[in-house]
């Protein structure tokens, strides 16, 4: 197999900068891997949420379908309640909330010029202790 027809998760970590790897569907081109957190270091895989519909159905013997439906639900309903300023609380996972963000003056990096920042609302989300204990806890992979 070569390494075009692989997934992008099972691609070849490469271990010198000039390695290159497919830019995604339709672009016809390539770009650099840069590994993430060091020479070695394997990138976190992104889990689509089409994957995790396809694990919640096997396990539940639901279809796609309906796992898909019921995920979209739950994620509207936690988008709705947070714009009518609602907090939502997840026991050990964890709790969204907006935050209110005051008007303030800001200066770009780059030019130096002050600029006005608008206030807004912000979504916040703080870490439950079940899920902070997993994460601190869970092995990461080594070098490859």
């Amino acid at each position: 197999m070569t390494p075009a027809s692989l997934p992008p998760q099972d691609l070849p970590h490469p271990s010198s900068p000039g390695d290159e790897r497919p830019t995604g569907a339709g672009s016809g081109g390539v770009e650099p891997r840069r590994p993430a957190g060091g020479e070695g270091v394997k990138p976190p895989r992104t889990v689509t949420k089409k994957e995790l519909v396809t694990r919640i159905a096997e396990r539940t013997s639901q279809t796609k379908v309906v796992v898909k439906d019921v995920i979209q639900m739950f994620l509207d309903d936690i988008i709705d309640e947070l714009a009518r300023g609602n907090r939502l609380e997840f026991r050990e996972f964890g709790v969204f909330e907006v935050k209110a963000r005051s008007a303030r003056r800001a200066q770009n990096p780059r030019t130096l010029v002050k600029v006005d920042v608008p206030a807004k609302r912000v979504v916040k989300f703080k870490v439950g202790r079940t899920m902070r204990n997993r994460v601190e806890n869970a092995k990461r992979p080594g070098p490859a």
